[in-house]
């Protein structure tokens, strides 16, 4: 019931010496030549494979991450055994494949804020293509950018107004593999945002309030008697986000600090 099967597929096809195996066997030998492929190597075997399946999503398997990594075809999936409903992977689902290699993206996807891969809505194959080592970290697309405006696409403007790390690279701010912080991000505003712009609004490094008028924080600025700590209410309470809304760019002509 297999697609091999359905493409009239012999074993000889894949098995070699399989002429030498029944020959030896029907004569009653038991320790004639074998056409298992357990003795083969991963390129040995992966030559095999892309006999037929050199094309489409297969053509720039050699030389990809899994390729170079010894990485074999049966690694993932299974001509005889499979579990999955398309692909003839060993699991049910390619992420449970994924995984037996990547549990530290498993364990990112088990965190609160991820993509809905737990729920069966996308898979690691939406964004990667296992078999393309013609792009950077397999994805199905040129770069990062390209692959989360498939998805995001009120995000890719253009804007009037452009925020650099945005046009750069999502990954800057989001970890598209999992997070424990709204929206994947990287980290929690406004500490996401003060890796880039340190000091401002009076928010300095040392996570306390030295508006004018307001007691200082320690030590700044030096033998200033401090009578009261605060901690600014910008950091504890609110964040960037409360006032500038349009973070991924504005079109509004007030826009430059991404206020609208």
């Amino acid at each position: 019931h297999t697609a091999h099967a359905r493409q009239t597929q012999g074993c000889a096809t894949c098995h070699q010496k399989v002429a030498e195996h029944v020959k030896a066997r029907k004569a009653g030998e038991t320790g004639g030549p074998t056409p298992t492929l357990k003795k083969l190597t991963a390129r040995e075997l992966n030559a095999i494979c892309l006999t037929c399946h050199e094309k489409n999503n297969q053509q720039n398997f050699i030389g990809s991450t899994h390729d170079r990594r010894n990485v074999a075809c049966t690694s993932c999936h299974s001509v005889h055994s499979y579990e999955s409903t398309k692909a003839q992977l060993k699991t049910a689902q390619d992420p449970e494949t994924c995984y037996s290699c990547h549990p530290a993206v498993r364990a990112k996807q088990m965190r609160t804020s991820h993509h809905p891969l737990r729920e069966g809505k996308l898979s690691c194959a939406s964004c990667h293509n296992p078999h393309d080592g013609s792009r950077p970290k397999m994805l199905k697309a040129d770069s990062v950018n390209e692959l989360c405006y498939t998805c995001h696409t009120e995000k890719r403007g253009p804007f009037l107004y452009e925020h650099g790390p945005v046009r750069e690279d999502c990954a800057t701010c989001h970890d598209p593999h999992g997070s424990n912080q709204d929206r994947m991000l990287v980290a929690k505003p406004p500490f996401l945002c003060q890796r880039c712009h340190y000091s401002g609004h009076g928010i300095t490094g040392d996570n306390n309030n030295t508006l004018k008028g307001v007691p200082v924080a320690a030590g700044n600025p030096p033998g200033v008697t401090v009578t009261q700590t605060t901690r600014s209410a910008r950091q504890m309470e609110r964040s960037c986000p409360n006032c500038h809304l349009a973070l991924h760019g504005s079109n509004s002509a007030s826009g430059w600090a991404f206020v609208r």
